[in-house]
């Protein structure tokens, strides 16, 4: 399997775990992430609320494992790859 197929499955594999959406208003349609990812985002507003770390600290956290999450940067990572090996 070529390093391109392998980084396109895992693409559409992370788009399926994705694909549950909520009609929110204001904001419209929305992605929900898999339970594991609410949970530690529960888990972190539970400590802000708590006082055990501060808010800003908690969005900065879920800020950057959002964009580190995104829904397609290992399909761009794969074709990247896939560029520098041919």
């Amino acid at each position: 399997m070529s390093t391109l197929t392998r980084h396109l499955n895992g693409a559409r594999e992370t788009v399926q775990m994705y694909s549950r959406r909520v009609q929110v208003p204001m904001l419209g349609e929305v992605a929900v992430p898999p339970a594991d990812k609410l949970a530690y985002y529960a888990g972190l507003g539970l400590l802000a609320a708590f006082q055990v770390i501060e808010w800003p600290m908690a969005l900065v956290i879920t800020a950057g494992h959002l964009l580190a999450d995104q829904h397609f940067s290992g399909l761009v990572k794969g074709i990247g790859e896939a560029f520098q090996t041919a």
